[in-house]
């Protein structure tokens, strides 16, 4: 009985070595044949990463555009984004008679790199401070059709 269990133990070692020694063989194949090459974009608005900034320097970017660089400082065209404003308006709560703060999201796609000339010069009559803008799915056109989504934006009026 003690022969059964030794020999069937020892060919159950000996089936899973070569699995084994294959599956370790194709790990390593595959990971020096194969080359990841991993993108880096840069989104800016004018010259500003995201930030807080001031705002008469919003006021003057409103009419900037959106610029996408890789990490080799190569430019791409910015086919489309979305862009959200955060307005904040007081109000007086009738039930308590205190003022309050209400926060209101405005926002839609565009198509290029600037913002309407309608969206700029509305934003620049009501922007204030705390106040923030928000520039998502930001899409560029790479080499050929290909299409990439690259960093957002974040900007708060101080």
């Amino acid at each position: 009985m003690r022969k059964y269990y030794l020999l069937s133990g020892l060919f159950v070692v000996i089936t899973s070595l070569p699995i084994y020694a294959q599956s370790g063989k194709a790990k390593k194949a595959a990971s020096t044949t194969a080359k990841t090459t991993t993108l880096r974009f840069r989104s800016t608005w004018g010259i500003f990463l995201s930030e807080t900034l001031p705002r008469p320097e919003i006021l003057n970017l409103l009419d900037s555009s959106l610029v996408v660089r890789d990490e080799k400082n190569n430019k791409y065209p910015v086919v489309s984004f979305d862009f959200t404003y955060e307005k904040k308006e007081t109000y007086l709560n009738d039930t308590t008679g205190k003022p309050g703060v209400y926060t209101e999201f405005v926002g839609d796609k565009f198509e290029g790199d600037k913002l309407p000339s309608f969206w700029s010069s509305r934003i620049k009559e009501t922007l204030s401070k705390g106040e923030v803008l928000y520039f998502d799915n930001i899409i560029i056109k790479y080499t050929g059709d290909k299409l990439y989504r690259v960093p957002k934006l974040q900007f708060k009026v101080n």
